[in-house]
């Protein structure tokens, strides 16, 4: 299943705007992409950062030009091969991580592999 290609700009909040003013700098706003499959319900979200002691992280979700930064358990679902546990969040809306594939990466992968065929992993030459 294809990754979401939803992206948008998050504006710095305003009390950061205020104290970097202050400070001589000016954030800048910071592009998002949606880590959730390609066709799900309700709002893009994206990981800003891990909360290692709570295991939880802070998502950016957002939707036309709404946007919230909420702090989400980790899913926690094991893989198939039981090796890897999905890395969205508790009650995500769409397929776990390790089936959902950013076509973007897979161009690059393709593009990379036919002009450098030495580089590819065995069994994709």
């Amino acid at each position: 299943m294809d990754q979401c290609t939803a992206a948008t700009l998050l504006p710095p909040p305003e009390f950061v705007t205020r104290l970097a003013v202050a400070g001589g700098s000016r954030p800048q706003a910071g592009h998002l992409l949606c880590e959730l499959a390609a066709g799900h319900d309700g709002d893009h979200a994206m990981a800003l950062w891990d909360n290692d002691a709570n295991r939880t992280a802070v998502w950016a979700r957002w939707w036309g030009e709404r946007a919230i930064l909420a702090e989400l358990g980790w899913c926690g679902a094991i893989d198939p091969r039981g090796e890897d546990a999905c890395g969205l969040f508790t009650g995500h809306p769409s397929a776990h991580d390790w089936g959902i594939v950013d076509p973007t990466l897979v161009a690059v992968d393709a593009l990379l592999a036919q002009e450098h065929p030495h580089l590819a992993p065995r069994g994709r030459r």
